[in-house]
């Protein structure tokens, strides 16, 4: 059947049809994954189209897949967390979704507190095995979504459930039904889809979902589960590791509308941000993420990350609200006790730190020279530089001129007698053996020690 696509006006051979494939072995693509070695990334050079979504969005799963990894949030960290990221989405809603798990009474008692907060942004949505019982616990929750587990490969069909994939199929629709004759929108989570059999089993299976789509005229949504990490962004790369090749699949074969189509990643081979920015610029409106990127094994998508990659390829924050980053980020490791590495970008102590001496001369003569964008406007974090061994003059004199918040007529050179003083000082410490960085409250005892009239000033500058 011939359809004209209005995007690109051409006419498109656009129906296809795919039958199940309910093969007596598991396809576990052992060329790819021998389990003995790196997992391959095939190539087959068949080229896809980019296209990007009138609309792209991400969706939080914190308080679900991420909450998987760590000590459990009590009820008043999730509900400070969600009205963090009610404020980092803004109000176009750019943070779209937060799903919540159901099973234990504490997991109840959170989302009716943060439902009862009004927001219509993030939506909290639920997350459910595919079976009739706990089914019953979303209608209790009253939400309008409910993510359903239906893992898809044949590691999961075969080895895992014990099923072949006409029981698998069978399965999930059944519980997908169940929820649309309740009205409530199904997310279908594709799980393992880098490892399923994708012409055998994916895009038959999501073809059944858009035919109940229709019939119910309620919108299935599916996600896209790369559990393993295994998903790769490369041009011309084979499924099923291909994230373009993946995305368009579900788009174009499936016929599954952009705004129905979502990413969820995991970080195992360093990919997690790459593959989500993919995903979007080859027909996927929604990108899951967690704060941090916590969850199972190396973590989600970083919900800080794509709120940063939707600024940079759209050229506009949309209203999101970044400062929120920077709470968020202290919130998580003052409060709750997760650890985040330094250099972390965006969210580490040390992220738009710089040490080498080299690098805070520039920094001193000129931010920009070694700041990635304006970190004290954007994020509320200013750029700094941490002095040690190797900071030299440039360093010390960048440092109080940061510390104090020096600016115009009052900003420090690195000549400055206080300057070359605390710079000696500094060095005759790590002379003497000292190998960690100095802290700020000790160079403030040293510039008090040094001149205690003029950090008096400095005091005063660094209070207005």
């Amino acid at each position: 059947m011939l359809e004209f696509d209005k995007k690109l006006n051409l006419l498109f051979s656009a129906r296809y049809q795919y039958e199940l494939q309910d093969v007596t072995e598991p396809n576990l693509y052992r060329d790819m994954f021998d389990y003995k070695s790196i997992p391959k990334v095939a190539f087959n050079m068949r080229h896809v189209p980019e296209n990007m979504p009138d609309e792209i969005w991400m969706t939080d799963t914190t308080f679900r897949d991420g909450q998987q990894s760590v000590s459990p949030f009590t009820t008043e960290q999730i509900v400070h967390l969600f009205k963090l990221l009610h404020r980092l989405g803004g109000p176009k809603g750019l943070v779209r979704q937060s799903e919540f798990f159901l099973y234990s009474e504490k997991d109840k008692q959170a989302l009716r507190a943060c439902q009862e907060l009004g927001y219509e942004f993030p939506e909290i949505t639920t997350w459910i095995r595919a079976n009739e019982k706990d089914f019953e616990l979303v209608k209790a929750a009253g939400v309008k979504e409910t993510g359903i587990l239906v893992s898809c490969s044949d590691y999961h069909i075969f080895n895992k459930m014990h099923l072949n994939r006409r029981q698998a199929m069978d399965k999930y629709l059944g519980i997908v039904k169940a929820a649309l004759d309740q009205g409530i929108r199904p997310r279908c989570h594709f799980e393992d889809i880098t490892r399923a059999d994708f012409y055998g089993f994916v895009l038959p299976f999501a073809e059944q979902l858009m035919n109940l789509s229709e019939e119910a005229g309620i919108p299935i949504k599916v996600r896209a589960c790369d559990t393993m990490g295994y998903g790769v962004h490369y041009y011309g790369a084979a499924i099923p590791r291909s994230v373009p090749g993946i995305i368009y699949g579900l788009n174009h074969y499936a016929r599954i509308p952009s705004a129905q189509l979502e990413w969820h990643g995991h970080n195992d081979f360093y990919k997690v941000v790459s593959n989500a920015g993919t995903a979007w610029m080859y027909g996927c409106s929604s990108v899951n993420c967690s704060l941090l990127g916590i969850g199972e094994r190396t973590g989600n998508c970083p919900l800080e990350a794509m709120a940063i990659e939707y600024a940079s390829l759209r050229g506009t924050t949309d209203g999101m609200d970044l400062t929120a980053i920077t709470d968020i980020a202290d919130y998580m490791e003052r409060e709750i006790g997760i650890e985040i590495s330094p250099r972390q970008p965006f969210v580490g102590r040390h992220f738009n730190v710089t040490r080498a001496g080299i690098h805070a001369d520039g920094m001193l003569k000129d931010e920009e020279i070694y700041n990635i964008f304006d970190t004290a406007a954007i994020l509320n974090r200013p750029a700094s530089v941490a002095v040690d061994a190797t900071s030299g003059l440039a360093g010390v004199a960048h440092w109080i001129n940061s510390y104090f918040r020096l600016t115009g007529d009052h900003v420090i050179p690195k000549n400055d007698p206080l300057v070359v003083t605390i710079r000696a000082l500094v060095d005759e410490l790590y002379a003497q053996g000292r190998n960690t960085v100095m802290g700020d409250e000790e160079l403030e005892i040293m510039v008090r020690a040094v001149d205690v009239n003029r950090y008096e000033r400095l005091l005063f500058h660094k209070s207005k």
